[in-house]
């Protein structure tokens, strides 16, 4: 199977307590602070090297937001199925988490997670809330299908009809 097909992009875990538009506006704020300082001050000051120091630092931070929030160097966030493994990989300055088939023990299936209990007792949920689109949704569940079936782990579904998945 072709690694488009079993990929599943997920969207940004919204872990800031400051959404994305403000740590912009914070940005733009601290980028028109620094500007100003720099042009308004008559150079008498023996600290303004620091204007450049906090101007840099004002690029880095806007830079963290932008390649943290959005997907400027391709998909950072994903779930991926390939032939031995589960792949998930939660941002680009996450680590990823690598699940071998054969350490797996069970999988439970949940409208918004999916667990996986591996061989040596250890147990780890993802949250199936960062799984853009019905139609992705629908693809995810059929690929754990797959590959519980292919690799014969136990595989529990449970539905609930109160909740969307």
């Amino acid at each position: 199977m072709p690694t488009g097909t079993t990929r599943i992009r997920l969207r940004p875990a919204n872990t800031s307590r400051i959404p994305f538009w403000g740590q912009l506006a914070i940005g733009a704020f601290w980028l028109t602070y620094v500007l100003f300082s720099m042009w308004g001050d008559t150079k008498a000051n023996d600290y303004h090297f620091l204007h450049w120091v906090f101007l840099v630092f004002t690029f880095v931070y806007i830079g963290y937001v932008l390649v943290h929030n959005a997907p400027i160097f391709g998909t950072q966030s994903y779930l991926e199925f390939t032939p031995g493994y589960i792949v998930h990989k939660a941002g680009l300055f996450r680590a990823k988490q690598v699940f071998a088939a054969e350490r797996i023990a069970t999988l439970e299936l949940r409208p918004m997670l999916l667990r996986l209990q591996l061989k040596d007792g250890e147990v780890y949920a993802l949250n199936l809330r960062e799984v853009k689109g019905k139609m992705r949704k629908t693809r995810f569940r059929e690929q754990v299908r797959e590959f519980a079936a292919k690799h014969e782990v136990r595989l529990s579904e449970t539905n609930n009809p109160t909740a969307t998945a």
